[in-house]
């Protein structure tokens, strides 16, 4: 039987042909969070990632995202996602951050966070 979620996810749902659009073309933070629905480490990190999300929603410099790794898998090896979950950081299109498997909620902003311009 499948869940219902009580809430709308606030990331950007990325496939192998929005990612260039939403994440290389992009000005600015791009969190992305590689996952796939039989990654247990997946799960216990998206609450961490959609908080991210909700907490990010207005500030157009930064964009939280996720992408499954399973339906995209063209993005995925040209990314060299080998670990599941995989957060990198773009700034910019380039990727400038990364943190590999589950971690806590303020690791997760920590990448954020150390990355955000000083505000003006």
């Amino acid at each position: 039987m499948e869940e219902t979620t009580e809430s709308v996810s606030q990331a950007v749902h990325l496939t192998d042909a929005n990612f260039a659009a939403e994440v290389l073309n992009f000005k600015g933070l791009v969190l992305v969070d590689f996952w796939a629905e039989w990654c247990g480490p997946c799960h216990v990190m998206a609450p961490r990632v959609e908080e991210l999300a909700a907490k990010y929603a207005g500030n157009k410099a930064v964009k939280i995202a996720k992408m499954d790794v399973d339906s995209n898998e063209e993005t995925s090896m040209e990314q060299r996602v080998l670990s599941l979950p995989t957060f990198k950081l773009f700034k910019d299109g380039e990727v400038i951050d990364e943190l590999i498997g589950s971690a806590p909620a303020e690791a997760l902003e920590q990448i954020l966070t150390r990355n955000l311009p000083a505000a003006a």
